[in-house]
C-alpha cells in the first residue's frame, strides 16, 4: 500500500512540474503575442507590463494590409515548403526503403558515408550551391530552395528506423505472392508508416517554413521572399518596429500551429516507433 502511494504521490509531483515547466516555455509566445498589440512606448515601459492597455490591431494591419503585406511572403512560403516535403517525403521513403529492405553490396557503408554528410555545416555548401544554381539558371527562383529541399538525409534516416522494425516476414510473404520491390513498398509498408511520414511531414514543413539562410542567399528579389525574410521590413535603420515584428511572428507561427494540430495524434506513436531499433 505505500508502495501505491509513493508511485502515485512521484506520478503527481512530475505532473506538476512538468505542467509548470509547460507554462514557462508558453511565457514567449504570450509575450509576442502581447507586444503585437502594444504601442511602441508599451514595450519599453518599466515595470514591464505584460498585458496592453488596449487592443492595438496597427501593427496587424499593417502586416496584412500595409504597404509590406505578407500575403505575397505567405504564398511564396506555402508555395517552397508544401513542394520541399512532398518530395522530401518521396524520395526521402524510397531511399529508406532501398537502405532498409534492398540487399545490395556496399548497402551500409553507402549508408555510412551518406550519414557523414550530416557532419557538414550547410554554411559550407553555399558557396558550391551558388555556382551550381547560377549555371542551372535557377538562382533567384523559388527552384533553388525547393530542389535542396526535397532530399534530406535526417528524413532518410527516420523511416529506415521505422522500416527496420517491420518484420521480414511481410516481405517474405509479399515475394512468394509475387510482389515485387515497388508493389511492397507501395502497398504494406508505406501504409504501415503513415505515422512516421505524417511526423518527419510536420518536422520538415517547419524546417522549410523557417529556412532563414537559404532564402536569404539564393533570393534577391522582394517578390520572391519568404516569410522570414519578411521579418527584417520591420529592422528600420535606426529603430526596430517591435510590435510589427511581434505581429508579423504571430503570423508566421499559423501554419506550423494548424499542421500541428492536424497531425499531433501521430507524433507520439511516429517516434517512438522509429526509435525502436537502430
Amino acid at each position: 500500500m505505500a508502495v501505491r502511494s509513493q508511485s502515485a504521490a512521484r506520478r503527481v509531483l512530475v505532473t506538476v512540474i512538468m505542467v509548470l515547466a509547460g507554462f514557462v516555455m508558453l511565457i514567449p509566445l504570450f509575450w509576442m503575442i502581447s507586444t503585437s498589440f502594444k504601442t511602441q512606448a508599451e514595450v519599453f515601459s518599466w515595470p514591464v507590463q505584460w498585458l496592453p492597455s488596449r487592443l492595438n490591431w496597427a501593427a496587424h494591419e499593417k502586416v496584412w494590409f500595409g504597404r509590406l503585406s505578407f500575403v505575397n511572403y505567405y504564398k511564396n512560403s506555402l508555395k517552397i515548403t508544401m513542394l520541399s516535403v512532398a518530395g522530401a517525403l518521396c524520395f526521402g521513403a524510397m531511399a529508406a526503403y532501398g537502405f532498409a529492405r534492398i540487399e545490395f553490396r556496399g548497402r551500409d557503408l553507402l549508408f555510412g558515408l551518406y550519414l557523414v554528410m550530416m557532419m557538414v555545416p550547410p554554411q559550407v555548401l553555399f558557396v558550391p550551391k551558388f555556382i551550381m544554381f547560377d549555371w542551372a539558371n535557377i538562382y533567384n527562383t523559388h527552384w533553388a530552395l525547393i530542389l535542396p529541399g526535397m532530399f534530406t538525409i535526417i528524413g532518410v534516416f527516420y523511416m529506415r528506423q521505422y522500416f527496420l522494425t517491420l518484420p521480414k516476414e511481410l516481405q517474405e510473404a509479399a515475394f512468394i505472392d509475387g510482389a515485387g520491390h515497388f508493389t511492397i513498398f507501395t502497398r504494406i509498408f508505406l501504409p504501415l508508416a503513415k505515422p512516421t511520414l505524417v511526423t518527419f511531414g510536420i518536422l520538415d514543413f517547419t524546417w522549410n517554413w523557417n529556412n532563414y539562410e537559404d532564402a536569404l542567399v539564393f533570393l534577391i528579389s522582394e517578390k520572391l521572399f519568404t516569410v522570414p525574410l519578411g521579418l527584417n521590413n520591420f529592422i528600420l535603420e535606426h529603430s526596430i518596429d517591435y510590435p510589427g515584428m511581434m505581429a508579423a511572428a504571430t503570423a508566421s507561427i499559423i501554419p506550423i500551429v494548424f499542421v500541428f494540430l492536424l497531425g499531433q495524434r501521430y507524433i507520439i506513436e511516429g517516434l517512438v516507433s522509429s526509435s525502436v531499433k537502430g
